[in-house]
């Protein structure tokens, strides 16, 4: 066969000229979520840089289930074109779990028998326990999958921790490396204007817009001048009624899903950043109010415990609790002095720990990992 006719001196002559990366999304990036947000903030970076960072969809819309499969085998042919038109090409997949992980035991067999350099990059919010419900053939499967790529990336060191521990990954093939966005530059300060509190993500009981609304609707928040826009995809006419029956209508928009501009331009004109989550991994939504200087109103689930200082660069509530939200939300409202603080001490770790620079110049090093390890038509870890 052709790709085992390559030899190590071509090999070597490949990787050494200017690869380019393919990052495996479901949804892509413009259905992908935050996922698909990240890896177009990556590909934009990248392409300003003289650089190339492909994407290929392995799922398709939410909405189109019946589409997944035929995607599935696209980026399965994809990933065997490149091997033979681009060996030296890096395919950086990113997984979470449910049907994320079945379609990425497919796509990472694949890259496994072709000999592909890949890399595992996990985006969930409690994979511990989307492990655990799985039957033990499908744990053997997943452990395989994980510990056959040439490195693993994690959101934080509680998924460090999963992969090492529960997933058997050599710790030498771990990176921790945090969510980023790119900077949207100083902020402009309101003054004089009345508050707007946003909320950015897939509108759902795990990130707590149950609770939001109630919060909102407390008799302490219906007392004050505020405003508020809820962005995101999922149920969002449920919610709309649901709002309505609270007597929000007129206080709180859920426009839907935005685009990364959208969402940029929402940011610029907001106050306070809330996301009362259930679980994630480090929500990109989190690294936006960072970014832009907000006053983040969060909860200490996944990486955040090690993004946010409480008091300091944000503020959290306990999961579920309706009452401290709306308690936490009422005294930024009512406080600019404090909102001030937050965006300030936020926008300045942003600054110093969460640039694209910075991002980029991790993914680098992974990459010079990855390419320094040779490749076989069949792993033989």
């Amino acid at each position: 066969m052709l790709m085992n006719a390559l030899t190590d001196g071509n090999r070597l002559a490949t990787r050494n000229a200017a690869a380019t990366v393919r990052h495996y999304v479901p949804g892509g990036c413009e259905n992908g979520g935050g996922i698909g947000r990240l890896v177009g903030y990556i590909s934009n970076t990248a392409k300003a840089a003289g650089e190339t960072h492909l994407v290929t969809d392995t799922r398709g819309p939410r909405w189109s289930v019946a589409t997944s499969p035929v995607r599935l085998l696209g980026a399965v042919l994809m990933m065997a074109k490149d091997r033979i038109m681009a060996p030296a090409r890096i395919h950086h997949i990113h997984v979470a779990g449910r049907g994320s992980t079945t379609r990425k035991l497919i796509l990472t067999e694949a890259a496994r028998l072709l000999g592909c350099s890949h890399i595992l990059h996990l985006h969930d919010y409690d994979y511990a326990s989307d492990f655990a419900a799985r039957s033990p053939r499908q744990q053997m499967l997943i452990r395989r999958m994980f510990q056959h790529a040439d490195q693993v990336v994690a959101l934080g060191q509680r998924d460090r921790m999963t992969l090492k521990t529960l997933l058997g990954v050599d710790e030498r093939r771990i990176a921790v490396i945090r969510n980023c966005v790119p900077d949207p530059g100083a902020r402009t300060v309101h003054v004089g204007e009345m508050p707007l509190i946003v909320f950015l993500g897939r509108l759902s009981e795990r990130k707590g817009v149950q609770e939001l609304l109630l919060a909102l609707s407390h008799p302490i928040m219906k007392e004050l001048r505020w405003r508020a826009v809820l962005a995101g995809d999922g149920p969002v006419e449920d919610y709309r009624r649901q709002a309505a029956a609270m007597g929000l209508s007129d206080l709180v928009k859920m426009p839907g899903w935005l685009g990364a501009d959208e969402a940029q331009a929402l940011c610029a004109r907001a106050d306070i950043l809330v996301l009362p989550s259930h679980a994630e991994g480090l929500a990109m939504a989190v690294v936006e109010g960072l970014a832009h200087g907000l006053a983040v109103v969060t909860t200490r689930v996944g990486a955040h415990g090690e993004v946010i200082s409480d008091g300091e660069t944000g503020v959290f509530v306990p999961v579920g609790d309706k009452d401290a939200l709306a308690a936490a939300l009422a005294k930024l409202v009512t406080d600019p002095g404090i909102r001030n603080h937050l965006s300030a001490k936020g926008r300045a770790h942003y600054l110093a720990h969460f640039s694209m620079k910075a991002y980029m110049r991790s993914l680098e090093e992974l990459y010079e990992a990855v390419s320094a390890q040779p490749q076989t038509m069949v792993d033989e870890r």
